[in-house]
């Protein structure tokens, strides 16, 4: 075992806790369940997870330095996930209710890939994340039993599950309740109205934040 078991048990519980605090992840991909469908959710899910694998190596590697000794590489990564966000926003609010009439597989107005790489891109984006990983994992390692590289893909591995079981659930539920208000043309225009205004928010949100 190349952690210790009492720093494991401390990893979990502290990650599902965060986990379960609604943050811009769980909350992009509430809004990709409620406009897409509990499918739209899940690979949203897994985008956001597939970006945090990145995030564990980046960290890993201590490539997030570059962040402290060239600020504006920060404020540049900042802004460019903050104008993503606003633009999937506005883009939804455009064509709010269009979803109703395009094909099979973009069914409730948003397809699978388009959740997914939505949700990888965005939180790539974030270079919030890359420097929380790097903050909070070195906690859990203790150099002492060697392998570093090993105790930091375990804890990744444990990360991204969680992350995957919580936001995962939260995209099914959003997306089965929006399923049902997709049915009525009026409710579709008012889910992607306020899904395009909570992804402008989130974005309003990053670009403010230092």
């Amino acid at each position: 075992m190349p952690l210790d078991s009492h720093l494991l048990m401390a990893f979990a519980v502290t990650t599902l806790i965060a986990m379960i605090t609604p943050g811009p992840d769980m909350l992009f991909v509430l809004g990709c369940g409620m406009r897409g469908g509990p499918r739209a959710g899940l690979l949203a899910t897994a985008g956001v997870a597939t970006s945090e694998a990145v995030h564990v190596a980046v960290a890993a590697a201590g490539l997030v330095a570059l962040f402290a000794a060239v600020p504006a590489a920060f404020t540049a990564v900042r802004v460019l996930g903050a104008a993503y966000l606003i633009y999937l926003g506005v883009q939804m609010i455009r064509h709010r209710g269009s979803g109703l009439d395009d094909a099979p597989e973009r069914a409730g107005g948003m397809s699978g890939r388009r959740a997914y790489l939505n949700g990888l891109v965005t939180n790539l984006l974030n270079p919030k994340m890359v420097t929380f990983t790097l903050a909070f994992l070195p906690q859990f390692i203790d150099p002492g039993l060697g392998h570093v590289w090993l105790q930091f893909a375990v804890l990744g591995a444990v990360l991204i599950a969680l992350e995957f079981v919580v936001d995962g659930l939260v995209g099914v539920l959003a997306g089965r309740i929006g399923g049902w208000l997709r049915h009525r043309r009026a409710a579709h225009r008012r889910i992607d109205t306020a899904t395009g205004g909570l992804f402008i928010g989130l974005g309003v949100r990053l670009a403010a934040e230092r």
